[in-house]
């Protein structure tokens, strides 16, 4: 009796998690002989210790998030066509299915499956054996892109693809889509009489965790064909509710590391979002993909030492947004290099001198022409104020007679440094400023601000009043990094002979590592230069996401910005100086931007700074949102005049939205009891209720009082099965269940509020409820 297909899947997946185990313990016993080694010896030898561990670390990481679903899937090729090539999304793929205890005859009677040339396992990494032989393929490399690819109509040398729906180590059920017709003909099966998508509808289908899931076993052909577009320019992926937007962005960002390691491995890939609640929601995509060291932050996040979670009001908002912010924080800087308008007197070491604006004027213009940042042309501005102070002094010291010799001005010129008087002359023509204390004075001295804007009117300047101690918001985190720009901080003081220096000593190192490499045969694992840049990278014990993320200048490879169309032209400048090369990947939905600066179109908002380096993609199929849920949804936002993007939902759904009217009750119980209902159809999936601002700590209370500990607030509570949030805080977000309470006051709470409505009806996978007063 022949083995079942299953069972053979069975065999393979386990040979594949022994290896993975294999390769785990490897990297343990490698760790620990690192970690054995002595702590002295050369910094070098310190060095490369602390490397290899970082690297053994790293790896371990690696291997272990990648433990669920290892393997999700299989091609079987033509036998004229063991190297499928060439990408196309045209056309179908009938499917064979099989549940347990089936068999079909998409396999192969190979002796080896793993090492069969015409098999070829697709996973979430990529596995080889002893012997070097490639027995799991990497998703992300060339070799897999049929397995995303390949259709009826052009199967790219595939014959059939097989899925395998896992659960922990154990391969529950496989699908195969046939494209050959001869595997129909040995299976005595006629293509009309199967039907495919059978691993995509159970990914649709499962219930929601509050985390969101990788899409790596159910990618399909119009999100992979984005997924590994050109790193060049800027690429704008435009999608409706559903249609897999940030998933294509995660994924995007996993194969640029995996396509392009050694250009972004050492600058890293930054990831931004618009809340920290989104950021937790989409957290563990990345590391299940094999990648550990991206940079993760919300718009809030973006300037190190300052984190800011809430905002100011939209109009308020909508001008620190502003591209006029730019002028008015060079202003401020300029304001703060100020000419003494008289005579100033400082007493130096018991001598008076008499001090003309002049003096000052003459300092000030020689480091404003520079064109060198305000703290960094300060050390001009005190150069050239010291040295003509000196002079004065020595001329009148030599006016009553005193011989003075170059040691002796030395000594005066250090007398003047230190002198309480020359200091506060100074600090008061040319005080070093830190962004916070720049911002702070703005906001907070009116009558300043008042001389800095005086085409503005009393109403506009009174938006940015503000008391010096109240906290940042998340609009003032780009005038922060902008007044850091126009501030400056403190040259490097290296010279050239020191960077010289460091140039040999790097040459030394690459050939220590080579023959350190050598020696402990690791010559397959890592390469002399990864190793010498780990040791440059980790000398302080941080990983480079840990450097990238404190350090403002950290230039990146790459940037990819979800929410990308609530993004205000400040913002936007922020994120090109942290990717100066502009390589970028912008996600969003136009339709769904209710910030007050959000762009009416992508041309609007990206154009001024890209200007013809970007090219945009559209992603048209609705896979979230069952199309009882979308219909209505996409009605309300034609009927707003929303420009949103036609998307075809996959699946009708097994519910209607469902409308509640409060009536004489109270809205938070009227909600509680939209709840109560919904989890009586099903208590086990992840609900959330969407609220306009002014009725979060009601609901919240409400819901609380009535679930208990099953409820929670805000983006600590997307664990609980039950969360409250405001529209905001759902944006990007998915759940089983949505509950809406008060739609028309969503809509009512904000300039841009039936985006905000769209955004919160279109957040359900099932089931939609709507609560009016």
């Amino acid at each position: 009796m022949h083995e079942s297909e299953l069972d053979r899947e069975r065999h393979v997946v386990a040979e594949l998690y022994g290896r993975l185990d294999s390769l785990r313990e490897d990297t343990v016993q490698r760790l620990a002989a690192v970690r054995r080694q002595t702590a002295g010896g050369t910094h070098q030898a310190r060095g490369e210790r602390d490397a290899y561990a970082r690297l053994y670390e790293d790896r371990i990481l690696q291997l272990r998030e990648v433990e669920p679903r290892l393997v999700f899937g299989r091609l079987q090729l033509m036998t004229s066509s063991v190297e499928p090539l060439g990408t196309d999304d045209r056309g179908g793929a009938s499917t064979l299915r099989q549940d347990e205890g089936g068999q079909s005859s998409a396999g192969s009677d190979g002796e080896d499956p793993l090492r069969d040339p015409l098999l070829r396992y697709v996973g979430r990494i990529g596995l080889r054996d002893d012997d070097e032989h490639t027995v799991l393929l990497d998703w992300r490399a060339p070799q897999a892109s049929a397995f995303y690819q390949a259709t009826a109509a052009n199967p790219l040398g595939v014959a059939a693809r097989r899925r395998l729906t896992m659960r922990d180590r154990n391969v529950l059920r496989v699908d195969d889509e046939v494209f050959d017709a001869a595997l129909f003909a040995e299976a005595g099966t006629r293509p009309d009489e199967v039907s495919g998508d059978a691993a995509l509808m159970a990914a649709l289908m499962a219930q929601r965790t509050g985390r969101m899931n990788d899409i790596v076993a159910t990618i399909q052909s119009e999100q992979d064909r984005i997924i590994r577009s050109e790193l060049r320019d800027a690429l704008v992926v435009q999608g409706g509710p559903g249609t897999g937007k940030t998933a294509v962005a995660l994924h995007r960002a996993a194969y640029l590391l995996y396509a392009h390691r050694q250009k972004l491995q050492a600058s890293g890939v930054l990831v931004v979002g618009p809340t920290r609640a989104f950021l937790t929601y989409i957290e563990e995509v990345l590391p299940a993909l094999g990648e550990t060291g991206v940079v993760m932050q919300s718009l809030g996040e973006l300037f190190p030492g300052v984190t800011a979670d809430t905002d100011d009001a939209p109009a308020v908002a909508q001008l620190k947004g502003s591209k006029q912010m730019v002028s008015l924080l060079h202003r401020a800087v300029e304001a703060r290099q100020k000419v003494p308008a008289e005579v100033s007197v400082i007493e130096v070491d018991n001598e008076r001198i008499v001090v003309e604006p002049a003096l000052i004027a003459d300092a000030v213009r020689r480091a404003q022409r520079t064109g060198k940042p305000h703290n960094v042309a300060r050390v001009t501005f005190v150069k050239s104020a010291l040295t003509a102070l000196t002079a004065q002094l020595a001329e009148q010291l030599r006016s009553r007679g005193q011989t003075l010799d170059e040691e002796d001005l030395a000594v005066l010129r250090e007398d003047v440094r230190t002198s309480y008087d020359a200091r506060v002359l100074l600090n008061t023509a040319w005080l070093p400023l830190t962004p916070q204390k720049l911002l702070g004075d703005l906001y907070a001295r009116p009558q300043w601000l008042a001389e800095l804007t005086s085409t503005w009117s009393e109403e506009k300047r009174a938006l940015l009043h503000r008391p010096r101690e109240a906290a940042f918001t998340v609009s003032d985190i780009p005038l922060l990094d902008e007044a850091a720009e126009v501030l400056g901080e403190a040259p490097d003081a290296r010279d050239q002979a020191t960077r010289q220096a460091a140039k040999e000593q790097r040459k030394r190192d690459l050939r220590v590592a080579k023959a350190a490499i050598a020696d402990a045969g690791a010559e397959s694992f890592v390469t002399a230069e990864q190793l010498v840049e780990q040791a440059e990278a980790h000398g302080d014990g941080l990983t480079t996401a840990e450097r990238a993320a404190s350090d403002r200048t950290w230039v990146y490879g790459h940037v990819v910005v979800d929410e990308a169309q609530e993004l205000s032209p400040m913002q936007w400048r922020l994120l090109v100086r942290r990717c100066p090369m502009k390589s970028f990947t912008i996600v969003g939905d136009i339709a769904q931007s209710s910030s007050a600066h959000g762009g009416r179109n992508w041309a609007d908002a990206v154009g001024p700074l890209f200007r013809n380096h970007w090219r945009l993609e559209e992603l048209t199929v609705n896979y979230r949102t069952p199309a009882q849920i979308a219909r209505p949804a996409e009605e309300f936002a034609r009927a707003s005049g929303l420009p949103i993007t036609p998307a075809r939902a996959v699946r009708e759904g097994d519910w209607p939205v469902r409308e509640v009217a409060a009536g004489s009750s109270d809205l938070a119980a009227a909600v509680v009891d939209a709840v109560a209902y919904d989890r009586g159809v099903d208590d086990s999936g992840a609900l959330a209720v969407i609220t306009p601002v002014a009725l979060v700590e009601s609901v919240a209370d409400a819901v609380a009082s009535r679930f208990g500990a099953e409820a929670g607030r805000g983006a600590s509570g997307l664990v609980k099965p039950i969360v409250v949030l405001t529209a905001h805080d759902a944006k990007g977000l998915e759940f089983d269940a949505v509950v809406i309470a008060d739609p028309d006051a969503v809509v009512a709470e904000s300039p841009r509020g039936a985006s905000a409505l769209y955004v919160a009806m279109t957040r359900p996978t099932q089931r939609l409820t709507l609560v009016r007063p």
